[in-house]
């Protein structure tokens, strides 16, 4: 099934085999899973992928898990790549396209990763999944360890939208709820007693979520027939979800299945949370920790991101950029693509395409590239914000004729 050979640390370089470490590196680093790249090139091809299955797991020879039995799955990946005409020239672009990662099953690109994991806890025969979030990856733990027949205890602001709560528990997850932020959760999970058979799945502690989110970045490649586009725009919290797709690209190239060029990575964050766009305009290797966080783009809300470095880093590779937006910029965009394209998004996907036309005027986009914009999740699930963004809905007044309710 798969070509993984050891973990390694994205800083310090120091090796693990998979059995030995599953957190992060003695030096603080984030372990990143390697494969016998040389080997999956001569048995595996671009061919034997179009016959596979319609999920993220159509990659297994480039994914961890080792016994078949072991994954879990609820159809995870293959989410649509929709033209956006429309919007693409509203925002200043002859050729946007929206990667909707709402589609998957959690309603999130956090399934791909969190699938991933589960099905790691599986083979190293764990029992108990615990995870600290601010919301579609606590989400994504609770479903998948009930679909594995495991336990799983998640960590959450007090703010977190209330449909998140409501689905953890439903799925069977211990919820507790923490006043503060990212920050303050992973403080709460490290209190608890050790128990044996427990696996932490908070980015960064856990180096398997990774794998999982770069099929992102293959699934790009192939919907593109494997001739990728200029520019991917994603919002940022952690960082990780670059350090993912970037993963992907250096990937597919040794294996020679994308010529030479890879997108330019542009990531976007708020004004209320942008800690890795100060980083990469100051030109430093690693992000200051914010204070203070106000955005509604509640998953872009960390403090402290622990996938910086790598990050950054993979923004320098590509010759990326960074941008921040207001909140009141990411809604109206939001609302632009909900009424021309039919995609309601989650709010930080509306931040990518609030941030496109400042990119365009500044020259980071050109207006007649490839541009792909990441819808990280689904619209519904922030309902609220979008409710508050319309304002009280309006008058109804009783119909003459027929006696029915029509709005004024």
């Amino acid at each position: 099934m798969t070509t993984f050979s050891h973990l390694e640390c994205g800083l310090c370089r120091r090796t693990y085999q998979p059995s030995e470490a599953q957190g992060v590196c003695r030096c603080g680093g984030l372990l990143l899973a390697r494969y016998d790249l040389e080997l999956a090139r001569r048995s595996w091809s671009r061919d034997w992928v179009r016959n596979a299955p319609a999920t993220m797991w159509r990659y297994t020879p480039v994914l961890p898990v080792r016994t078949p039995g072991s994954v879990v799955s609820l159809g995870e990946g293959m989410t649509p790549l929709v033209r956006a005409e429309r919007l693409g020239r509203r925002l200043g672009l002859n050729q946007l396209w929206i990667k909707d990662e709402g589609r998957n099953p959690t309603g999130s690109v956090k399934a791909r990763g969190i699938a991933c994991a589960i099905s790691m806890i599986l083979e190293l025969e764990k029992r108990l999944a615990v995870i600290a979030s601010l919301g579609n990856a606590a989400v994504g733990v609770a479903a998948y360890a009930a679909s594995a027949g495991l336990e799983a205890h998640v960590f959450l602001p007090r703010s977190a939208a209330r449909s998140v709560i409501a689905e953890c528990r439903l799925y069977g997850a211990q919820v507790t709820l923490v006043e503060g932020g990212l920050a303050e959760c992973v403080r709460a999970l490290d209190r608890l007693p050790a128990a044996e058979g427990r696996h932490d799945l908070s980015a960064p502690r856990e180096p398997y979520r990774l794998e999982g989110a770069k099929t992102l970045g293959y699934e790009l490649a192939e919907q593109f027939n494997w001739d990728l586009p200029e520019a991917v725009l994603y919002p940022v919290g952690q960082g990780l979800g670059l350090v993912a797709i970037r993963k992907a690209f250096e990937e597919m190239e040794i294996l020679g299945w994308i010529p030479g060029h890879t997108p330019r990575l542009i990531a976007v964050q708020t004004e209320g949370c942008r800690p890795l766009v100060e980083a990469f305009r100051q030109q430093r290797e690693r992000a200051e920790p914010v204070r203070s966080v106000a955005t509604v783009a509640a998953e872009t809300a960390v403090e402290e991101p622990a996938g910086d470095f790598l990050a950054l880093r993979a923004l320098l590779a590509s010759r990326g950029a960074a941008v921040a937006v207001t909140d009141s910029e990411l809604l109206e965009a939001g609302l632009q693509m909900a009424r021309l394209e039919g995609v309601l998004p989650s709010p930080e996907g509306a931040a990518c395409a609030a941030a496109i036309p400042k990119l365009v005027e500044a020259g980071a986009l050109d207006p007649h590239e490839r541009v792909v914009l990441i819808n990280t999740a689904g619209g519904l699930r922030s309902l609220e914000v979008w409710a508050r963004r319309l304002g009280p809905a309006p008058a109804a007044e009783t119909d003459k004729l027929g006696g029915l309710i029509t709005p004024r």
